[in-house]
Order: C-alpha cells, then sequence, then structure tokens
C-alpha cells in the first residue's frame, strides 16, 4: 500500500513543456517581404528567397522546432499572405 502511495505522489510531479524563445529582431530577413503581405501567395513564386523557408497553410501539419534564420510565410483561406515572421 505504501508503494502505491508514493508512485500515485510521483505520477502528479510533472515538468513544464520548455518555453519558446522569444521572438528576437528579424533574424531571418522577414522584413525584406514585408511588401508580399496581403498579395495572393502565387506572389511567393517570382520571390527568390535561398535559405529555409515555410509555408504554412490553414490545416497544414508543422513542426514546433523554432529554428531563427527561417523564415514563415502564413497564408489564409483565401490563399492571401497573412504573416511573415522567423521561426
Amino acid at each position: 500500500m505504501k508503494r502505491f502511495i508514493a508512485f500515485a505522489a510521483l505520477a502528479g510531479c510533472t515538468t513544464a513543456p520548455p518555453a519558446l524563445p522569444p521572438q528576437l529582431e528579424d533574424t531571418c530577413g522577414a522584413a525584406d517581404f514585408a511588401a508580399l503581405i496581403g498579395q495572393d501567395a502565387t506572389a511567393l513564386e517570382t520571390t527568390l528567397h535561398l535559405g529555409m523557408v515555410r509555408v504554412i497553410r490553414p490545416g497544414d501539419l508543422v513542426t514546433q522546432d523554432f529554428r531563427p534564420a527561417r523564415i514563415n510565410f502564413m497564408i489564409d483561406e483565401n490563399d492571401v499572405i497573412q504573416t511573415i515572421n522567423c521561426g
């Protein structure tokens, strides 16, 4: 019985997930693409960006890893670029 109580007490102990790093300055050059916000997602086809890029559409599964050098283009359900950020 004592083992069960000890196990039950330990079962309630959990560690909090690590916090995401704070959004730093423009580490990926997102500001260079600010003019694309509000445009159709096809505007990305005319833009050359050498480096890590992620285009995220509604319902897309994305990893939770934070990469300061990666640029994220968030596209809405109307295929319009809504947000551009690093991570």
